[in-house]
C-alpha cells in the first residue's frame, strides 16, 4: 500500500542484477501478462504455504507445478539467501529490527518471514530467470559477497542516506 517503499525496495533489488538476469524476468513479467497470469497472486498464494495453509491448500490447484529439481535448487539457494540476511541482522541490528523477520518457522497469517518472502518469489521465475539468478547467486557466494547487504546498501541511498552505517545510526 505504499508504492515510495515497493519502489525503493524493488530498485534496491534491481540494482544489484546483471543485466542478462533482468532482460530475463522482463520477458517473465510480459509472458505472463501475454498469457494472463498474475505472478503476484501467485507469489502470495505460495507463501500462504506457511502462512496461512488452509488457504492455501484452496490455492495450490490452480498454481503452476514446481518440479523436485527446481525446489531442490530454490532452497540451496533460499539458504544461502537466509545466511546472507542473518549476517546484516548481526551487522546492522536496528536496520533488521525494521524488517521483516528472517525465518519460516516465526511466519504466521500476520508475519511473512524473508525466507518465505523469497520462496514465494523464486517460484515464479521461469526456468531460464531461475538459472540465470542460481548462477547470480553462486557468482556472489564464490565472490565473498553478501547480496543482502549490497540490496540494503541501495535502500539505505535511495532512502538519503550516504551509507548503510548512517542509516543503521539513525535508527531509533
Amino acid at each position: 500500500d505504499d508504492f515510495t517503499t515497493f519502489s525503493i525496495m524493488r530498485k534496491s533489488q534491481y540494482l544489484t542484477w546483471p543485466d542478462e538476469l533482468l532482460e530475463s524476468f522482463c520477458n517473465d513479467l510480459l509472458e505472463a501478462e501475454n498469457k494472463g497470469w498474475n505472478l503476484i497472486m501467485e507469489k502470495y498464494a505460495r507463501m500462504m504455504e506457511s502462512t496461512n495453509p488452509g488457504e492455501y491448500k484452496a490455492l495450490e490447484k490452480d498454481l503452476p507445478v514446481i518440479n523436485e529439481d527446481r525446489k531442490k535448487i530454490q532452497e540451496e539457494i533460499i539458504k544461502i539467501q537466509v545466511g546472507w540476511m542473518e549476517d546484516f541482522a548481526k551487522l546492522y541490528p536496528k536496520l533488521s529490527g525494521n524488517m521483516r523477520t528472517i525465518h519460516t518457522s516465526s511466519d504466521t497469517s500476520f508475519n511473512t518471514s524473508y525466507e518465505t518472502y523469497l520462496r514465494g518469489e523464486l517460484c515464479t521465475y521461469s526456468e531460464k530467470t531461475m538459472i540465470l539468478y542460481a548462477s547470480f547467486i553462486i557468482g556472489l557466494l564464490n565472490a565473498g559477497r553478501n547480496l543482502a547487504i549490497e540490496v540494503m546498501g541501495y535502500t539505505a541511498k535511495l532512502y538519503g542516506f550516504d551509507s548503510l552505517l548512517e542509516a543503521e545510526q539513525k535508527q531509533a
